[in-house]
C-alpha cells in the first residue's frame, strides 16, 4: 500500500470513529457493558497507542535503526496484519486483557479533550506518513507489544486497523 493510500485509511477509519462519537449523549463515556472497557477508556487508549508512534516517528532515523534495527522479512499487505493482529488477539486474550486493564476511565469533561488529541495526532501521523521516504517506511522498525518488531509501514497500517477495531467494538456494544 502507497504512502496516500495509507494516509486516506488513516483518514477514513478516523472519521468512521469521530462520526460514532458526535452522534453519542455520553451515556457510555464513563460506564460501559459488563466485562468491556467503557467507551471513554477506548479512546484514552486509541490516544496512548497513536502518540508515542508519532513520537517515534519524530526521531532520527538513526535512532530506530541503533534501537531497533531494520527489517529482515517482506512486508506484509494491510490484509495480512489485519489476520495476524486478530489471531494473536484470540490467542493472547489474557495477556490482552491485562494489558487493557491498565487503562485509566475517563470523565466526560477529559474525553472532549481526548477526541481532539485524537484528531491531531492522526493528522500528523498522515503528514509524517507522507513524507517518510519508502526506504525508511519498509526498513526502519518498531516494536509492537502484541505483534513484535514491525516495518513502519506496517505499523502504520496496523494503527488504522486498530481504529476501525474499536469503533467496531463501541458500534456493536455501545449503539
Amino acid at each position: 500500500m502507497d504512502k496516500n493510500s495509507i494516509s486516506n485509511l488513516l483518514e477514513e477509519k478516523h472519521q468512521q470513529l469521530f462520526q460514532w462519537i458526535s452522534k453519542q449523549e455520553g451515556k457510555y463515556w464513563e460506564k460501559g457493558p459488563i466485562n468491556r472497557w467503557t467507551a471513554g477508556q477506548q479512546i484514552q487508549h486509541l490516544v496512548d497507542s497513536i502518540k508515542p508512534l508519532n513520537l517515534a516517528l519524530n526521531l532520527p532515523p538513526f535512532i530506530l535503526k541503533a534501537k531497533f534495527g531494520t527489517t529482515n522479512r517482506e512486508l506484509r499487505t494491510y490484509e495480512e496484519i489485519v489476520k495476524r493482529y486478530d489471531e494473536k488477539l484470540i490467542k493472547y486474550k489474557d495477556k490482552a486483557r491485562d494489558f487493557n486493564s491498565k487503562v485509566s476511565t475517563p470523565n466526560e469533561k477529559k474525553i472532549i479533550k481526548l477526541v481532539a488529541t485524537l484528531k491531531k495526532q492522526n493528522k500528523k501521523l498522515q503528514s509524517k506518513t507522507k513524507k517518510l521516504s519508502d526506504y525508511k517506511l519498509d526498513n526502519l522498525i518498531l516494536p509492537h507489544p502484541l505483534l513484535g518488531k514491525m516495518p513502519l509501514r506496517e505499523i502504520i497500517m496496523w494503527t488504522a486497523h486498530h481504529t476501525e477495531h474499536h469503533t467496531r467494538d463501541l458500534i456493536e456494544n455501545y449503539s
